[in-house]
């Protein structure tokens, strides 16, 4: 906890409760239903809230806006996101739906609402959003087809290694962000955010 604090000084309360509950809930939850590998428990905080977090230190979602984050998991990016930016609404899919379960009762338990956990496939949705969001899920190719219908101003994805190859094809602008530029950490170091637009 002290970890998000220090990136992030300026959490209200509430927020740092919130996040002071993620790790007893998915700790319980992981127990029931495994979205988080063991050896990433002990390291959740760096490994999946600040990770999550990191989009946050490229774009500021404002109120009103729609995120979609697609093939969610147990809620990551978006649960951590949702944390930050309550005004902002949060789309999570996932087509397992035991992994939405899990989403849709810790958003319940941290009175998210702004939070709405679906299963189902990203290509089926068809609401416009204003941002797409996504942690290590599918190739960008994917992530463009998938997003045709909807709109985004922007996909954010989270991605590791070399990506040279998986983008050397897409012909829209992209932006690479290193996370070891913000966030100090030998986890951070092959971590990247790929911006589309």
């Amino acid at each position: 906890m002290e970890l998000i604090e220090h990136y992030f000084p300026n959490l209200s309360e509430r927020q740092k409760q919130q996040i002071d509950q993620l790790l007893p809930l998915y700790t319980t939850w992981n127990e029931k239903i495994n979205v988080i590998s063991r050896k990433d428990i002990d390291n959740f905080y760096e490994r999946h809230v600040l990770h999550s977090l990191a989009i946050a230190k490229v774009i500021s979602f404002e109120a009103g806006d729609t995120v979609l984050d697609i093939g969610t998991g147990g809620g990551f990016p978006g649960i951590p996101l949702a944390i930050l930016f309550p005004q902002t609404q949060f789309i999570l899919v996932d087509s397992i739906g035991k992994k939405i379960t899990v989403v849709a009762e810790i958003a319940k338990a941290l009175e998210l609402k702004n939070v709405h956990a679906k299963v189902d496939r990203a290509e089926h949705i068809q609401q416009p959003v204003d941002y797409i969001v996504t942690r290590a899920v599918a190739r960008m190719e994917d992530l463009l087809r998938w997003s045709k219908n909807k709109h985004p101003k922007k996909i954010i994805a989270l991605k590791g290694g070399d990506l040279k190859e998986e983008l050397s094809d897409i012909k829209r602008n992209i932006r690479l962000v290193a996370i070891s530029d913000f966030f100090k950490g030998d986890f951070f170091e092959t971590k990247k955010l790929v911006i589309c637009q």
